[in-house]
């Protein structure tokens, strides 16, 4: 996985195959990126997108205070209401388009359409509120959908590990579950790559 990054970093800024040669389709892969709410995930986009990524993020104002809990996220003023786009090219023809979905439960209603032909989805934790990632397990559970869990670490917040990430979510063993910085493009991209191969693994056809 070292050296697909590393091949990847170095190949940064220049055009893809698929860019310079029509007969060269790329193939297009949708990826879902959810969790909680504040999680990281437009953050996540935005470090990794080779694009500028599609926000709709709108600031938070005093009529969601009964709804949203600021507590674990003090400094936060806006919100995204509807999704986050981005796209990163891996391995040359390779094209990953980044889906994230709103973290709100009022905004749940739309991730059945964000999910749809998605090959997997990254799901976002934060040591500091996990419960907030338990209705995004519990669905991609439910439909069947691969998914790999990244763990967001928040300056500050106390340092887990794997393992004990792993028993507080009750993930089960074949789950892949990552320590990651959704601030840092070689931390998201590891987290990436993580998922196509645990799709390609769990869904090879």
């Amino acid at each position: 996985m070292d050296s697909a990054v590393s091949e990847l970093l170095a190949n940064e800024g220049q055009l893809q195959a698929w860019q310079t040669d029509r007969s060269r389709a790329p193939i297009a892969t949708k990826i879902v990126v959810a969790g909680g709410f504040g999680v990281g995930k437009t953050t996540l986009v935005s470090a990794v997108s080779e694009i500028t990524p599609l926000q709709t993020e709108a600031l938070m104002t005093q009529a969601s205070a009964d709804t949203d809990d600021l507590s674990g996220t003090p400094g936060k003023t806006t919100t995204t209401v509807a999704m986050d786009f981005g796209r990163i090219t891996l391995d040359d023809d390779l094209v990953l388009y980044l889906f994230g979905t709103p973290g709100q439960q009022r905004f749940w209603f739309m991730w059945d359409d964000l999910v749809r032909g998605a090959i997997g989805a990254v799901v976002l934790a934060d040591t500091r509120r996990l419960s907030d990632c338990f209705p995004a397990l519990d669905y991609f559970e439910s439909c069947g959908l691969p998914y790999i869990v990244a763990v967001n670490h928040f300056d500050g917040s106390e340092k887990f590990e794997v393992p004990d990430v792993r028993e507080a979510l009750t993930v089960p063993p074949h789950i892949p579950v990552l320590i990651m910085d959704a601030r840092q493009r070689i931390s998201v991209i590891e987290s990436l790559l993580a998922l196509v191969g645990h799709a390609l693994d769990v869904t090879p056809e």
